[in-house]
């Protein structure tokens, strides 16, 4: 397995982390004391405010961002690109996200929104690595 396709997982469980600490607000507690509602959790979700809130929107936008990047990945590999040039791009796009979800639970939108541009350049730039 390259580094590249490494990323990809990485960034297929990064949502899954997100929606993790989205839902810590409702662990331990029962559903009638605001625990989560695993019958209706995008209702629940939804209530959310504060940092959970944007951790719940840094899940959905993590989801998002996964088909442009598998995609580039994949392309790159079948156009027999240098594998050092696909790794580099996945690697920033995987560290693009992670500092994204970081701005995002910190309220930072300008940095989000540059990490969010950077992290589409380098999925883009995976079609043209070849």
């Amino acid at each position: 397995m390259t580094i590249a396709e490494i990323c990809i997982l990485v960034s297929c469980l990064l949502p899954i982390a997100c929606a993790g600490l989205a839902k810590s607000k409702g662990f331990g507690k029962p559903r009638r004391l605001g625990g989560f509602d695993n019958h209706n959790p995008r209702q629940w979700l939804a209530k959310l405010e504060g940092w959970q809130a944007r951790a719940n929107a840094a899940q959905l936008n993590s989801f998002e961002a996964l088909p442009i990047f598998i995609a580039g990945v994949l392309i790159a590999e079948r156009m027999q690109a240098p594998v050092g040039r696909i790794d580099g791009l996945a690697l920033l796009f995987v560290a693009c996200r992670m500092g994204y979800i970081a701005a995002y639970l910190a309220d930072r939108p300008n940095v989000r929104s540059a990490l969010w541009v950077v992290g589409l350049g380098a999925s883009v730039a995976l079609f043209f690595v070849g």
